[in-house]
């Protein structure tokens, strides 16, 4: 439970797209403590490299919380080679049961080029129906304005930019500096 006298963390936008043989992840830079903005260019877009196959992970909420998810992610990928999904969904179970991890507060965007998922502290562990998953404080900023731009002839990253621009220009908690990486199918 959040203390009532200390500002909310704030911040961080995280759009995965899927399109033309390629997943594109991008995040902003942004984190912000009540109404000021700490730092413009954090780094919460990641590439793993567990059994020397690329995975893309971003992350927003708690920092500290989505380090320690993400470094057992890692482990349950190098445990399960190949088996995003089986490694999302015992994360999930891991986070959901164990007392320590339930506390975290952090959502992942994880993708193997191929898969796409959110993985939450709920224990979900979801795949987008249209190709574009978002998380964060400007999530749905960016999943509206990327669903809208599948309408056009943008590749993945065209698409993933231009959304986070639009979300950058609506979401006070979302900046334009951004981190992208790119996995191929």
């Amino acid at each position: 439970m959040a203390d009532e006298n200390f500002p909310g963390w704030h911040g961080t936008t995280i759009l995965a797209v899927k399109r033309g043989g390629k997943v594109v992840v991008a995040g902003d830079g942004q984190v912000s403590v009540g109404q000021t903005v700490m730092k413009g260019t954090a780094r919460k877009v990641r590439r793993l490299q567990p059994g020397g196959r690329d995975v893309v992970v971003g992350f927003a909420g708690s920092t500290a919380d989505a380090f320690t998810l993400l470094e057992r992610l890692e482990k349950k990928l190098e445990s399960a080679p190949g088996q995003l999904q089986r490694a999302c969904v015992e994360l999930a179970k891991d986070w959901r049961t164990d007392k320590y991890l339930r506390n975290l507060e952090a959502m992942l965007i994880v993708t193997d080029g191929a898969q796409i998922y959110v993985v939450t502290g709920a224990g979900d562990v979801l795949e987008p129906e249209h190709d574009v998953a978002a998380i964060g404080s400007g999530g749905n900023f960016a999943l509206s304005a990327a669903r809208g731009l599948l309408e056009t002839d943008l590749d993945a990253e065209g698409v993933a930019r231009k959304a986070m621009a639009i979300a950058a220009d609506i979401c006070v908690y979302t900046n334009g500096n951004l981190t992208v990486e790119v996995l191929e199918e």
